[in-house]
């Protein structure tokens, strides 16, 4: 194998590493947009919406509100959740 050769394969994998981690970089600011969030939030209260109506519940458009507003609170405590367990956890 001559040296060039080696140095192209260096290459190739240096820009295959590179690719991988702006996806890994791209997903990671997926999980935590606010675009991400609010979409979830809307999605959840349509369809918590609708299974109100479904059953019958009188208060559908006020009640849809309730998993709404326990997911936003979930992706807002998360993030504590993880700085405390992470402290605990990883004491080095």
């Amino acid at each position: 194998m001559a040296p060039t050769d080696k140095i192209m394969t260096t290459e190739e994998r240096l820009e295959i590493i590179e690719k991988r981690n702006t996806r890994v970089e791209a997903e990671k600011a997926w999980e935590v947009s606010v675009f991400r969030i609010v979409s979830i939030m809307l999605i959840t209260y349509v369809i918590a919406y609708g299974a109100f109506i479904v059953i019958g519940n009188d208060n559908a458009l006020r009640n849809a509100f309730i998993p709404v507003i326990g997911y936003f609170l979930s992706t807002q405590s998360f993030p504590i959740l993880k700085k405390w367990w992470m402290k605990k956890c990883y004491k080095k």
